[in-house]
């Protein structure tokens, strides 16, 4: 099986966000990830409490923008351009070094209705290249997720190639494609066939995965994912797994039903 991760911003969420790390840990997962760890517990503290329970914090998102006001990311958006790279340089990148994060998620946005696709390209090809030369040498990756557009609409990047393609282009070494198999599988289906021809490239620096319809537990509905974990076994992919899922019920339960579904067998390392 691969390490997986658990978010804490998705799972656990009946006890306080200092209290989760614990929980996952208990559980077996192998690492964490997040959304904004940075607008609820200071570096420090959040990197001393990962620490006691053995966890490592595998990522998490840079600044979005005003997420309370549906602002979804900064880096496509022309007229914030000062603002993406500002709070990279004051918040997320701090935040990284401080918990020895080794990979940031960059939110591409949604771009307003008077920038044109072409004019959201441009911009995002612009901060990404300017986030690898000041990530350069650091040991910190940078990644970027095609989204579908149900679940978040308007976003910019929603296909693999979309994303694929741009990384191929800044031509960075430490950018990658965080690819979530459930909006994958929403928006082009094919999910297995998507993997098997992403995965050799390399260019997958992080999965995630969530149940099919429903964005529940992965044990449930149309997404075939023990073939994906044994596919990602046979090619000795290294990178972590996050769960990232609406628990249908609670948190543990959840994961009990998961563990009963697939016939009993543990999906963490034992």
């Amino acid at each position: 099986m691969p390490r997986f991760a658990a978010n804490l911003s998705w799972l656990y969420t009946e006890v306080p966000f200092d209290e989760r790390p614990a929980l996952a840990a208990a559980d077996g997962f192998e690492a964490v990830e997040c959304l904004f760890p940075y607008e609820t517990l200071d570096a420090p503290h959040f990197h001393t409490l990962l620490k006691s329970c053995g966890l490592p914090l595998v990522l998490f998102n840079a600044p979005p923008g005003n997420w309370t006001q549906g602002e979804r990311g900064l880096a496509c958006l022309p007229q914030r351009r000062a603002e993406f790279r500002q709070t990279l340089l004051d918040i997320a990148l701090p935040y990284v070094e401080a918990t020895h994060c080794p990979r940031l998620h960059i939110m591409a946005g949604i771009p307003p209705s008077e920038t044109t696709q072409q004019q959201a390209l441009d911009c995002l090809l612009d901060n990404l290249a300017w986030a690898c030369q000041q990530t350069a040498g650091t040991g910190i990756g940078l990644v970027i997720e095609p989204i579908n557009p149900v679940d978040m609409p308007g976003y910019f990047l929603t296909h693999q190639a979309q994303a694929h393609q741009i990384v191929e282009q800044i031509g960075a070494p430490h950018l990658g494609v965080q690819m979530d198999l459930y909006h994958c599988h929403r928006v082009e289906g094919c999910v297995e066939e998507l993997l098997h021809h992403y995965l050799p490239s390399g260019a997958i620096h992080h999965l995630q995965i969530a149940g099919y319809p429903g964005r529940h537990e992965p044990s449930a509905g149309s997404i075939p994912y023990p073939k994906l974990f044994a596919y990602l076994d046979q090619q000795r992919w290294m990178g972590y797994v996050g769960c990232e899922y609406h628990p249908e019920t609670q948190t543990r339960a959840g994961l009990a039903r998961w563990k009963e579904t697939w016939h009993g067998s543990s999906i963490f390392h034992e």
